[in-house]
This record gives C-alpha cells, structure tokens and sequence, in this order.
C-alpha cells in the first residue's frame, strides 16, 4: 500500500532581496510592459516583432541613432536624479518641470542679454559656466520655496510643487512671448534669441548632435551617489527620508535638510534646462521640454531612485522616445504606442506586487512609502 502523499506545494524562486528590489523587479516590469505592448499591438492589426526590430533600429542602429539616444537622455537622467533625490529625503518634488524651465530661462537669458549688458564679449569658458549655474541656481531656488514651505508651515510638497509648476510654466510663456522674444520680425514663435556662441556647450563630435551635457549627466550620477552614500549630508538625507523621528533623535536638523534636499534636488532640475539650452537648442522655446519632469518620476521609480538605476532607466526611455519615429516609419504604427508602453512600465513598477505574483517571486516584505503625511 503507497502512502497517502499531501498536497503539492507551489515552488517559488527565492531571491537575495537586494536583488529582487533593486534590479530583477524592474527588468521584469519592463519585460512584461513590452509584452503587453507587443499584445496591443497585435490586437490592433500590427507586427510587434517589427516594432520592436524598427524600435531598436532607431535607437540604437546607427551611431547617429546613438548620438540621438544620448541627445534624449541627457534631460532624463538630470530630472531622473533630481525626483530620485527628493524621494531619498522623503520629499515627493513633482516641481521638476517647472524648475527645469525657469532653468532654462535663466541659461537663455545670461546666453544672450549678459555680454550686452556687461558691454563686452565673456570668455567662452566662463560663458558657459554662467549660462549653466544661473540654470541650476534658477531650478534651485525655485524648488527651495516649496521645501521652506514644508520644513517650516507643513504644507505638503505635492500640492506646493504642482502650484510651483503652474506659476513656473505660465511665468515662461509671458518671458518668452514678451520682455524675452527674439526681436526678429520673422519670428512668429514664442522663443528668445540666439545665445551668442561663447555661451555653447561644444558636441563631442563635429557631425554628430552628442554632446558634453551626457557626459556632465553621467558625471553628476556619480556625484549624487557619492553625495548620498558617502558624505555626512547623504546619510542626513536618507536617515530623513526613511524616519523623521529617529532623524531627530540623531540630531539631524530635519528643517534644513528638508530645504537642502529640496534646493538640491532643484539644481538637477534647473541644470536640465541650462544643458538643453547652451549644448542643444541654444535658445528656450516655448515647451521644448514638455513631460521631461513627469517622465522623470517615472524614470526615478524604474530606476529605484538609485543613481545607477536612474541612468539605465533614462537611457530606455529616451530609446523609446528616439526609436519611435523609426518605427511609425517602418510599420506605420503610431508612436502613442510608445507613450502606452511607458504607463505600463510605471504601472508595473509601482504595483510590483503584482511582478512578482506573476513570476513566483518572494522576498522579505519592505513597505515603504515615498513621502510624509501633513505636517510631518
């Protein structure tokens, strides 16, 4: 007589949690995103296998597709670490957008108006320095009202940064339609002059558009790593991020360093802008950025508000953004797709219990939440 054997147990992988959080999670959301993708597509009548061929085609399939993937990724991976900042110190700084244009504003305006006023020409190398501090200092201040604002009355980031936007984004329009439009009589478009060229940011390569605003992007990763995980300063923003409480009883000044992530976490921003302005556009058109700060929240979730993460994350979706017009062309499907690939991404990720459901994945639990209530 055999034994009476119980029920079967569901096998499930069990990961080292530090890789599950940091790194398998997100491959996966953005692996299950892509099918998900690729079903819509079939469902509207077309090949998700040559998408995703005429995608990558785009993005990746010549150097000058490259160059072009760098030129989208350079503004991404600023903002990226600019929320990723923010989210470290517990502050939810959906301002990016607008610190990003007053950013770009004030590159513009010290690119063109400075030497007139100065009545003489600036060196090209403190030229440029000018144009993209005044763009970090701009995006700075503006992002440190709403964290003055919270460390000192309560009031919530979301709220104050999202009215900052407004205020920042409607400013813009009136400077550039205004006291800043280029005085052309042919220019019917709301943009200021031309920067003089002292003020320019070289490419790297004379017949590509890749610049040095990627390669000051990347430098600036490393920076923020540095900042966060090995300076006294990080290990106040993180121990704030993670308990306000126990911050305190450390003898953290949680009030200034509400404010510094917040200032900090604007010059990122601001310097977005200032990049786009003096190495690419070199002028500010009326939203020539428009959904960098709000991409940028899903970028520093993707990237699980690790610098590293944010720049891989960063540079996917600016091959997303740079290899959907390659794909409309190749098999005329419509490059919205794309932006529906991206909720998706960040839909996954966001509720990435629902990831590791789908793939049996168990870890430890680690709940945590991105921002404080009211007046905490």
């Amino acid at each position: 007589m055999s034994e009476e054997q119980g029920p079967k147990k569901t096998r499930s992988f069990k990961l080292p949690p530090q890789l599950v959080n940091t790194g398998l999670v997100p491959l996966l959301a953005v692996l299950t995103s892509m099918v998900v993708g690729g079903l819509i597509i079939a469902a509207a009548g077309g090949n998700p296998f040559a998408a995703y061929a005429g995608l990558f085609e785009g993005a990746f399939g010549s150097l000058n597709a490259l160059s072009e993937t760098t030129v989208w990724a350079s503004p991404y991976i600023f903002a990226g670490l600019a929320v990723a900042v923010g989210f470290k110190g517990g502050l939810f700084n959906i301002g990016a957008e607008g610190q990003l244009a007053f950013g770009a504003v004030a590159a513009a305006w010290i690119g063109y108006a400075l030497p007139g006023m100065l009545g003489a020409d600036i060196p090209a190398v403190l030229h440029v320095i000018l144009a993209v501090g005044g763009g970090m200092l701009a995006g700075g201040i503006w992002a440190a009202i709403p964290g003055f604002l919270k460390a000192y009355t309560g009031g919530h980031e979301v709220i104050n940064t999202i009215m900052m936007n407004y205020i920042a984004l409607n400013l813009t329009s009136f400077l550039l339609n205004g006291p800043m439009k280029d005085p052309n009589p042919m220019n019917v478009v709301a943009r200021t002059p031309l920067i003089v060229e002292s003020a320019h940011l070289p490419p790297v390569f004379p017949e590509f558009r890749f610049h040095w605003g990627f390669i000051l992007a990347i430098g600036m990763a490393v920076l923020v790593w540095w900042l966060l995980w090995k300076t006294t300063l990080g290990f106040e923003i993180r121990t704030t991020g993670a308990n306000l409480d126990a911050a305190r009883y450390a003898g953290v000044n949680v009030k200034r360093t509400i404010i510094v992530t917040m200032l900090f976490s604007g010059i990122l921003a601001g310097m977005a802008g200032a990049i786009e302005v003096t190495a690419l556009n070199y002028r500010h058109e009326l939203g020539f950025a428009v959904g960098y700060g709000f991409d940028a929240i899903a970028i520093a979730l993707l990237g699980k508000n690790h610098p590293a993460g944010v720049v891989l994350a960063s540079l996917l979706f600016a091959a997303m953004r740079n290899g959907a017009t390659r794909m409309q062309f190749l098999t005329q499907i419509p490059v919205d797709v794309i932006s529906v690939i991206q909720a998706l991404i960040l839909l996954f990720v966001a509720a990435d219990t629902v990831v590791r459901y789908i793939y049996r994945i168990r870890s430890r639990d680690e709940r945590f939440s991105l921002t404080r209530g009211w007046g905490k």
